[in-house]
């Protein structure tokens, strides 16, 4: 009674051990008191932020679960424009949805974004609200990049979406969880 009522934020992550260490996206936990995942098997957890990294946006989580399916983690570092990527997600609650589109450029800057670090991933991905987070697969079903933004005036989709590279995101997730947080030079 008397307080500011609290949203409820959505958002996409996956499962890159089987011990139950997901990646994200930072903004998509940025502030939570909570945070809940549902795995595909319907089973909902409550997890817990190891840490997050503002300036690369990615969030690492544990949930308490052993033996989970993981996603083949691939290298960013060879996708080049023109190849066909998919996004997993959950855009505006919808549970697994898939978007197909093509990769626009890589390495590219975005000076609407506050990460002036990451060399992002440029597609033409149909990504909208809640599918933050998730998984960026190339043709092969192995992860190049988390779905992080899109270049948009009204709020929704309009063609231009970016990917945090996975090399950049499992080095930020590896620190997180040695350190606690990400060093830079």
């Amino acid at each position: 009674v008397g307080g500011r009522p609290r949203g409820v934020s959505q958002g996409t992550g996956f499962i890159i051990s089987a011990d139950g260490y997901v990646l994200t996206n930072h903004h998509v936990v940025e502030g939570a008191d909570t945070v809940r995942i549902k795995l595909s098997d319907r089973r909902e957890f409550t997890a817990k932020v190891i840490g997050s990294d503002e300036q690369s946006d990615v969030a690492l989580l544990k949930i308490a679960a052993t033996g989970l399916p993981t996603l083949r983690i691939g290298d960013s570092k060879a996708l080049k424009s023109g190849q066909w990527v998919v996004a997993i997600g959950s855009p505006f609650g919808l549970d697994h949805s898939v978007t197909a589109g093509i990769v626009s450029a890589v390495g590219r800057a975005n000076p609407y974004a506050n990460q002036r670090y990451v060399p992002f991933i440029q597609t033409d991905v149909a990504i909208n609200r809640g599918n933050s987070g998730g998984p960026l697969l190339d043709t092969r079903g192995q992860v190049v990049g988390i779905n992080s933004q899109i270049f948009s005036a009204s709020g929704g989709y309009i063609g231009i979406s970016f990917a945090i590279p996975i090399d950049l995101a499992m080095s930020a997730g590896d620190q997180i969880k040695k350190t606690g947080r990400v060093s830079r030079g």
